[in-house]
């Protein structure tokens, strides 16, 4: 595990910013996101989390409009079409400014986006280190419903970061319930893992505990607060002319300030068990501590990835190159 600097405290504060997005509105939530992790640096956060696709926000329609999943329907496009004017693309002006908030606070910043490549969108997870770079994992298996919205990510973005306090990783969602994913995180033998979920819900908590237990690692389990308010305000924000969008919104319960999303976020140490008990249905930022020495006496019983391993059994290979579907060679390299 890399050695905290002589400027970096001896253990690092965790923060998760459980809280609604501007729902569908990028901009806006970009500067939501700064203000909260300015907040939170404030308060002493050097770790801080946001939910599944936070940027902007979780397309709740697919599981709760009757009708978003119908062949050709219109308004299910034209939120596709929100989608992808509002995700980020790598490189651009809104992953700056996150970089610039990662620099200025000195934290290191994991949030969730809508990220689009060409004409597909991925749900991708960017974590940024205090000098203002950032890696990004793309989700391997968009679940369910999810696959009318999102590509499928590779092993090229299965990804790790070195902070002063050991190794941070994150999967998104339901890659939690992936056996062979779970492997190839614990090899890289992580300290400190986000597990973001829209909402973390009873199942949800089941797999973000199992990952802290079999990894040995301190998981945070970071979800959203969403209600149907929230999405019909950030709708309305954009001020799109798009009646069939708005009547596909319009048709998901529950109504008004009841929630879709209700949070859940919680953190959990190597052994399993609650340091902060999960909090349901209000905002909030939950921020604590972490015991690096948790770690290592964890370890002694279970190292999934080293003394309780069996490689002369087991071998896992995980391919990291980009999988690309069309190759472009020059003339002298055909």
């Amino acid at each position: 595990m890399t050695q905290a600097t002589p400027s970096s405290p001896v253990q690092p504060c965790l923060a998760i910013i459980q809280r609604a997005p501007v729902f569908l509105n990028l901009p806006a939530s970009v500067d939501l996101a700064i203000s909260e992790i300015e907040a939170a640096a404030k308060e002493g956060a050097t770790i801080i989390a946001f939910a599944e696709c936070w940027l902007p926000g979780y397309p709740v329609w697919l599981d709760e409009a009757p009708k978003a999943a119908l062949w050709n329907q219109e308004g299910a496009k034209q939120l596709y079409q929100l989608l992808s004017q509002n995700a980020v693309v790598l490189g651009d002006a809104y992953l700056s400014r996150l970089a610039d908030a990662a620099r200025r606070t000195g934290c290191y910043i994991l949030i969730g986006s809508h990220e689009r490549r060409g004409g597909t969108l991925y749900n991708t997870s960017f974590s940024f280190a205090p000098d203002g770079t950032y890696i990004y994992h793309r989700k391997l298996v968009p679940t369910y419903t999810e696959r009318l919205v999102w590509g499928r990510g590779d092993g090229s973005t299965l990804k790790t970061q070195e902070t002063p306090w050991g190794v941070l990783g994150s999967l998104i969602c339901w890659e939690h319930w992936m056996p062979l994913a779970r492997a190839a995180m614990h090899a890289q033998t992580e300290a400190i893992h986000i597990a973001q979920w829209p909402t973390v819900n009873d199942m949800h908590q089941v797999a973000s505990r199992a990952y802290a237990f079999e990894g040995r690692c301190f998981v945070a389990a970071a979800g959203c607060i969403l209600s149907k308010d929230h999405v019909l305000d950030g709708f309305a924000s954009l001020k799109p002319d798009m009646p069939q969008a708005l009547e596909i919104l319009s048709s998901m319960p529950p109504e008004g300030s009841d929630l879709i999303q209700r949070g859940g976020s919680a953190l959990i140490a190597p052994d399993g068990c609650y340091s902060v008990s999960p909090v349901y249905d209000r905002e909030i930022r939950l921020m604590a501590p972490l015991d690096l020495g948790h770690l290592a006496r964890e370890r002694q019983a279970l190292d999934s990835a080293g003394h309780y391993s069996r490689p002369d059994i087991f071998e896992l290979s995980v391919n990291t190159k980009p999988q690309m579907g069309v190759v472009f060679k020059d003339d002298e390299t055909d």
